[in-house]
């Protein structure tokens, strides 16, 4: 899932092999996990419309199903789906006049926004890799609902099907295909343009788009309810999807920032939880077990993403984690370090949780007295109510002050808030101790 974007035909066989239905339609998953989004950004760049764009793709995969187990899976599978889904499209246009009429004028939006506003040179070549970035900025433009921006986002470019997006996070099917529906609504009849935004448009609207990934990995990492811990599926989504838009965006530092974060805590992944699921604190966990390769790809994009003017929120946080995953263990993490770097983050992005989570590390460097200290300043912070690892962090200092009665009470409040069966079975523990 966190690889790198293959080629078309890696690893498939080539046509006139002949492959069993079972093989082939393994192969036609594969290629359309890495080339769902190419299609539907070529597709829509064509034709003016994502939902004709889905359909004839959706038409093109169940060609393949057909062709491919008897003639074999073509050497470049990825333009044959896309030359079967364009004839699929232009038949049905030629079916139905008032739509292909329709899509003109959407066409002709679409040159005209083209030219008005070019696409920035992002690419450092003079062209973009492919169509991918535009339809990244059509999926979470700022007009769309932010529910919606995500649930699109996944949908579209990390190839879920409607049912999985709904999975994830845990609402009926049919409440996802109405967000998504509606999404898709909104495109069409504000006439959201299919482009990358131009050159005083795109710091205005990267941060959004970024926001997006980051929102869809964090699900993964800690899942906001439901009988596991982490969602390890949605986290390798959200890292693809950053691998992808930093090798659109090669200039753009917040886009590298955004990519090491993922790497370098998704490193840690194996280790995070217990054989039952449980949560696995950062100091008990087996660092032995963390993914190196994973973490040294990580820590070369922190640099670039400090490297050459102010640092942005994501290349901090980054910054931070690869303290976190270069230490050998907890007492020999560069504490002092981490606690400058969490100054820097809350300055250019007050938060409440970016709080707590400096006050965590000053409690590391300071002792538990000094972080309680900061905790305890947060108390009438109203989102933090809800945010079971505040409850739990200021549980953790008590209890290593000694003061068992109130560390009682504040791992009930986490108990009360926590999402995930995992969570909840490891603050039972704590209460029981």
């Amino acid at each position: 899932m966190a690889g790198e974007d293959v080629s078309a035909g890696e690893g498939l066989p080539a046509a006139g092999e002949g492959v069993a239905a079972g093989e082939a339609a393994e192969a036609v998953e594969a290629v359309f996990r890495e080339e769902r989004g190419l299609l539907l950004a070529s597709l829509t760049r064509r034709f003016g419309d994502l939902d004709l764009a889905e359909e004839v793709t959706s038409e093109a995969i169940e060609a393949a199903l057909r062709h491919w187990p008897a003639e074999g899976v073509p050497a470049r599978p990825g333009a044959w789906l896309l030359t079967t889904a364009r004839r699929k499209a232009v038949d049905r246009l030629r079916r139905d006049r008032a739509y292909a009429a329709r899509l003109a004028v959407l066409q002709a939006d679409a040159e005209r926004d083209e030219a008005l506003a070019p696409p920035p040179d992002v690419s450092g070549a003079g062209e973009l890799p492919d169509e991918r970035l535009q339809l990244f900025f059509t999926c979470t433009h700022p007009a769309l609902a932010a529910e919606d921006r995500t649930a699109l986002t996944l949908r579209c470019l990390a190839g879920l099907t409607t049912p999985e997006v709904a999975r994830a996070f845990l609402v009926p099917t049919a409440t996802m295909a109405q967000r998504i529906v509606r999404a898709k609504k909104k495109i069409r009849e504000a006439r959201i343009p299919f482009r990358v935004p131009g050159p005083d448009e795109l710091p205005e609207r990267l941060p959004g788009v970024l926001q997006v990934v980051y929102s869809v990995f964090t699900e993964g990492y800690a899942a906001s309810s439901g009988p596991r811990l982490q969602r390890l599926d949605l986290a390798g989504e959200a890292v693809r999807l950053a691998r992808i838009l930093h090798r659109l965006l090669p200039g753009e530092r917040e886009a590298a920032g955004l990519l090491a974060l993922l790497l370098l805590v998704h490193a840690r992944r194996d280790a995070r939880t217990g054989p039952e699921g449980e949560p696995v604190l950062l100091e008990e966990q087996d660092r032995g077990r963390w993914d190196r390769a994973m973490i040294e790809e990580g820590r070369a994009l922190v640099v670039r993403a400090l490297t050459g003017g102010p640092a942005g929120p994501y290349g901090v946080q980054a910054a931070i984690a690869a303290l976190h995953d270069e230490a050998a263990d907890v007492e020999s993490t560069d504490w002092a370090q981490i606690v400058a770097l969490y100054d820097v983050l809350l300055a250019l992005t007050p938060s409440p949780v970016v709080a707590v989570n400096r006050a965590v590390a000053v409690a590391m460097r300071d002792g538990p007295g000094a972080g309680l200290a900061l905790l305890d300043a947060l108390a009438g912070e109203p989102r933090l109510r809800a945010y079971p690892p505040y409850a739990v962090a200021r549980g953790d200092l008590l209890t290593r002050l000694g003061r068992e009665g109130e560390a009682a009470v504040a791992y009930r409040e986490a108990l009360e808030a926590a999402g995930t069966e995992p969570e909840r079975a490891a603050l039972r523990r704590k209460l029981g101790e």
